[in-house]
């Protein structure tokens, strides 16, 4: 599979304003639809030089885990990378936050939605998520969250 670079994606240098303002922001979206963050935080891999920001949070009974990684730079500006995914992460949870308020937070963020066993609806196979309990989908209009 192909490298794909932080200059080579959006946001790139798009901003100078801290990780931290865009973190800030990001959580002030979750929480203008109702969504209480329970868990944020910045980690690295000095080993590998892997990168991301985990935001973890709940919308009514459901609890969401988003980590968004910093993407390697050909330059290897550390500083512009994160700011980057700062930027995305934020830009990523304002849109499913205004999806939110049509779908509800579970139709919005699925993909980050953590499941009874501790794991994202995205690191699961599709026969799995069928075999969970009956009632898990059962809320609000097609079987996707409440509003």
């Amino acid at each position: 599979m192909k490298t794909i670079y932080a200059e080579d994606v959006a946001y790139w240098k798009t901003s100078s304003s801290s990780p931290d303002t865009w973190i800030e922001k990001t959580k002030r979206q979750v929480e203008a639809i109702g969504g209480t963050i329970i868990a944020e935080a910045f980690g690295a891999a000095p080993t590998t030089g892997q990168a991301s920001f985990v935001l973890a949070f709940t919308i009514g009974q459901d609890r969401f885990k988003i980590a968004w990684p910093v993407m390697r730079s050909k330059t290897n500006n550390e500083r512009a990378a994160r700011i980057q995914a700062a930027t995305m992460l934020y830009h990523d949870v304002k849109a499913k936050c205004i999806s939110a308020q049509v779908l509800g937070g579970r139709a919005a963020f699925f993909s980050f939605l953590l499941l009874p066993d501790g794991r994202a609806a995205v690191d699961i196979a599709a026969p799995e998520l069928a075999g969970l309990s009956p009632g898990f989908f059962n809320h609000g209009l097609l079987g996707m969250g409440e509003r």
